[in-house]
This record gives C-alpha cells, sequence and structure tokens, in this order.
C-alpha cells in the first residue's frame, strides 16, 4: 500500500464514512479495505480523531505545533543558563 500523510479534514472525512459503513453493517476489514487505510490506522485515528469536527481537528494540529515549538524554546533557555552557569564558574 502506498504511504501517504492525510490531513486532519480527511482524516474526519473517512472516520465518518468509515462510521456510516459499519453503521450499515460492513465490519472493519471491509471499511478499512474501502478507505485504503489499515486496521491499525482506523483505530488510531478513531482514538485520536473520534467524534471531532474538521474545525477542532485543525485547532488541535495549531496547538500541537505551537507546544512543540514552546518546548523548543524552553529547552534552548535551558541551555543557555547551565552554558552561563558554566562560564560563571570559570571553568572553561
Amino acid at each position: 500500500m502506498k504511504q501517504r500523510r492525510h490531513t486532519p479534514e480527511q482524516v474526519i472525512r473517512k472516520i465518518a464514512e468509515g462510521e456510516k459503513l459499519l453503521n450499515q453493517g460492513h465490519d472493519v476489514a471491509e471499511v478499512c479495505r474501502q478507505l485504503e487505510i489499515t486496521e491499525s490506522t482506523w483505530h488510531r485515528w478513531r482514538n485520536q480523531y473520534g467524534g471531532m469536527k474538521a474545525n477542532d481537528a485543525k485547532r488541535l494540529k495549531e496547538l500541537e505545533k505551537e507546544n512543540a515549538s514552546l518546548k523548543r524554546i524552553v529547552a534552548n533557555q535551558a541551555l543557555d543558563i547551565d552554558m552561563l552557569k558554566f562560564v560563571a564558574e570559570g571553568k572553561f
């Protein structure tokens, strides 16, 4: 199967489509085959995006990106503090 990335909107659309198929009596394997995803992907998406609207998923991705950026900033500040302590002790 070809590996590709899906946007949160695409994921939510596929989950909704899959839920409709499941309600019509299809099993999970058949739904995954029609959506062209693996069963593990289906379960991961349902856990992560289940019950979300497209705009909620978009906001979640924005917040995750912002959180990663803030973590990077904090890590850089911690390195700067450690470097300044090292220099202040005169061990260089």
